[in-house]
């Protein structure tokens, strides 16, 4: 079951990566409209791109049974995901598209969060004690 949800992580995380990577390229393409291209999204569209890049290297990791990758992939996704909330309802801080792809990017980083917080995906991800082995 573990791999199941960290498989289906890696792969929303890897959407995320691709469509984080498209918006800095629609940044570059709208430089020359300030009102679509603030600073704030100069700021803010790199580091998503980024933060998505290492989720999805942790997601991997994880997948492949290594627990540190996945306590970073559970905390760093939290994070991320309150990032995103903060700018979907932060009024007027960031220019309409943006605020709907990350509220898109966000219904991705949900299901993240939920899925790596399952307890069946939590207790597989567990070191197996020598009280276990002795069942």
């Amino acid at each position: 079951m573990r791999n199941d949800h960290l498989n289906t992580v890696v792969k929303l995380l890897a959407a995320f990566l691709v469509i984080s990577v498209s918006t800095v390229v629609a940044a570059v393409v709208l430089r020359h409209h300030p009102a679509l291209v603030t600073p704030a999204v100069w700021i803010r569209t790199p580091l998503v791109a980024a933060s998505a890049a290492v989720l999805l290297l942790f997601a991997r990791r994880a997948a492949a049974g290594h627990r540190a990758s996945f306590r970073r992939l559970r905390v760093i996704s939290i994070v991320v995901l309150a990032a995103i909330v903060a700018v979907v309802a932060w009024p007027g801080a960031f220019p309409g598209w943006l605020r709907v792809e990350q509220a898109v990017c966000g219904v991705f980083m949900l299901s993240v969060v939920v899925r790596t917080n399952l307890r069946s995906v939590r207790s597989a991800m567990e070191p197996v004690s020598s009280a276990t082995l002795g069942r």
